[in-house]
């Protein structure tokens, strides 16, 4: 089993619509990935380690796969729109991990 994490780094004076990520990108991922897709979670920072200070990162998403082979054969075909739709949302460029799942 694999995630993908896409990250998006906590920039000051970025922006990033959580309502459209939420309600129209992340629905249009998990309908283009289809059935490779195993499951998916997005998590909005709150704050750092320590109060007051900001986290590292605004929102975290995973994606989990079977595989790599599973995944690159569902985001390949689709991978133009999907990062196309990003400017919709965010000004930030995401980082992309992708990790095999151990515990």
């Amino acid at each position: 089993m694999i995630k993908v994490y896409v990250v998006y780094p906590n920039h000051s004076g970025s922006t990033f619509d959580m309502d459209y990520y939420l309600n129209k990108h992340m629905p249009m991922v998990r309908q283009k990935l289809g059935a490779a897709l195993k499951g998916m979670s997005v998590d909005h920072a709150l704050s750092g380690a320590q109060p007051g200070i900001d986290a590292a990162y605004r929102v975290i998403t995973a994606l989990t796969f079977d595989s790599v082979d599973a995944f690159e054969r569902a985001f390949t075909p689709f991978a133009g729109e999907i990062t196309g739709d990003i400017p919709h949302f965010t000004d930030i460029v995401p980082s992309v991990q992708i990790s095999e799942v151990k515990l």
